[in-house]
């Protein structure tokens, strides 16, 4: 047992504590390019994950990640390769970049091509297998960083054909939730209940789920005027009132055609939750906290770090993009903070009236 000195910290008078928010930064497609190569080329790894985390200067160990609490990982897979099955208390969005293969999450096979979407839950066992005969790439983006600074980063190898243990038992369980004490306190909603409700919580089934980009291109406005929706949520019904793909992030897909209209140059908005963006069409340009980035095609942006201003502005060859936010995340903690006009309300999304009439980075009306 470590003994502190002394362990009292005087915080008396201490004034509200002001964050500091890491700085935006991009990785740009020549650099992915070059790092794809490179895990490719080298030596296949025992347990066949090519793999390079993209850390931020401003991380610092445990929890490095490309924003805080997030880490965003370049995967690769030569044709033929297979990893070894592993799970974890992480969740994980999975973003195609290049060729495409097979995630098996259990008894659920996904068919990831170029641009496609997929979310592998929490502690369900998975592998990667490349069938093809390019390289597999993937930007995989996971809370991981989070739960190593918390030091509750649960994860482990698991052997060939492993299958989760089915639950026995001679005689049915006496002290369940459906059993326990329940009472009222005082007549406001507070409640006293008995500890089975902390270890035998309600199932929410959170399966891994795909979202094709040819099938999800199709619900996006396809020309330049013609009224439809240029950004949808890539939404995973598990995740409830959290709208996320999973429990920890949201991912929104995307799509303004060549010659959109665009939005005025002026102030932009701001929220607690990070974002993080991966142009895969079209070019333009974002303004962060009074800094302009230009980007690309198959440039990666930490496009929005928590509570500082951004805008994004399309170029004339429009834009197509995927954004991961740790949303849900602050739903859950009631840490999602929202200013969507500048000299507007701050708002507790998710715990008060949330923000309406929007139309952000859509044309009017659509």
């Amino acid at each position: 047992m470590t003994s502190l000195q002394n362990p009292m910290l005087d915080v008396s008078g201490t004034p509200a504590p002001v964050s500091v928010p890491w700085r935006p930064i991009k990785i740009t497609r020549a650099e992915i390019d070059a790092e794809v190569e490179r895990l490719a080329a080298a030596p296949a790894p025992a347990n066949g994950r090519r793999a390079s985390r993209i850390v931020h200067p401003s991380a610092v160990a445990p929890g490095l990640g490309f924003a805080p609490g997030v880490s965003v990982t370049i995967e690769v897979l030569n044709p033929g390769e297979q990893t070894a099955p592993m799970r974890e208390n992480a969740h994980r969005v999975e973003i195609g970049i290049g060729g495409s293969g097979l995630i098996t999450v259990q008894d659920t096979e996904i068919d990831l091509a170029r641009l496609d979407v997929a979310n592998i839950p929490a502690m369900r066992g998975f592998t990667f297998r490349n069938p093809g005969d390019d390289i597999w790439a993937r930007l995989s983006y996971s809370n991981a960083p989070l739960l190593e600074k918390l030091t509750a980063h649960y994860a482990e190898d698991l052997p060939e054909g492993w299958e989760p243990k089915p639950r026995s038992s001679d005689s049915p369980a006496v002290y369940t939730r459906g059993t326990a004490p329940d009472h009222a306190i005082g007549t406001n909603g507070a409640r006293l209940r008995g500890y089975e409700f902390l270890v035998d919580i309600e199932v929410v089934e959170s399966p891994a789920l795909h979202w094709p980009w040819e099938e999800v291109r199709g619900h996006l406005s396809q020309t330049a005027g013609d009224g439809g929706r240029t950004i949808m949520a890539l939404y995973n019904p598990a995740t409830q009132r959290k709208q996320g793909a999973t429990h920890n992030f949201f991912v929104t897909a995307s799509y303004l055609p060549p010659g959109s209209t665009q939005r005025p140059r002026g102030r932009g908005h701001k929220h607690t939750s990070v974002a993080i963006n991966y142009h895969f069409a079209g070019s333009g340009e974002s303004e962060v906290d009074g800094e302009t980035i230009t980007w690309e095609e198959g440039d990666l942006l930490l496009s929005a770090p928590s509570w500082l201003e951004h805008a994004h502005y399309q170029g004339p060859d429009g834009l197509a993009a995927y954004t991961v936010q740790d949303h849900p995340l602050h739903i859950g903690m009631e840490s999602l903070v929202w200013q969507e006009e500048m000299d507007g309300p701050v708002l507790a999304l998710g715990s008060e009236e949330g923000q309406t009439g929007y139309v952000g980075p859509r044309e009017a009306g659509a």
